[in-house]
């Protein structure tokens, strides 16, 4: 994979992903381009763009693919904006492998 939306450091990192709300169905969709060249995770969930709680869905999603408890992600940038940055608590080296393989999952 020649790269990924997520910036290690001490802690973890940063991934940054874009959420379609409102999707027939939830899952992580593969690896996103913007028109400014961007890379990002797509992410579908069922919520609503309400409250929070397509926001919510979008943590549980990752949450379960990456095997980490929700208490290990929060929302650091674009809380309301479909393009989010998300901070993951853990071993970046763990959580860079982790997302590479759902990534080639994606792709085969």
């Amino acid at each position: 994979m020649s790269g990924l939306p997520f910036k290690p450091d001490d802690g973890g990192g940063l991934l940054f992903i874009r959420v379609t709300p409102k999707s027939a169905r939830g899952q992580i969709a593969g690896l996103h381009t913007g028109a400014d060249g961007k890379l990002s995770l797509q992410v579908k969930v069922r919520a609503q763009p309400e409250k929070g709680k397509a926001n919510e869905a979008a943590i549980e999603l990752l949450a379960e693919a990456l095997g980490l408890p929700k208490r290990s992600f929060a929302i650091a940038a674009g809380a309301t904006d479909r393009l989010k940055t998300v901070r993951i608590a853990g071993d970046p080296v763990t959580i860079r492998q982790k997302l590479n393989d759902i990534i080639q999952d994606q792709s085969s």
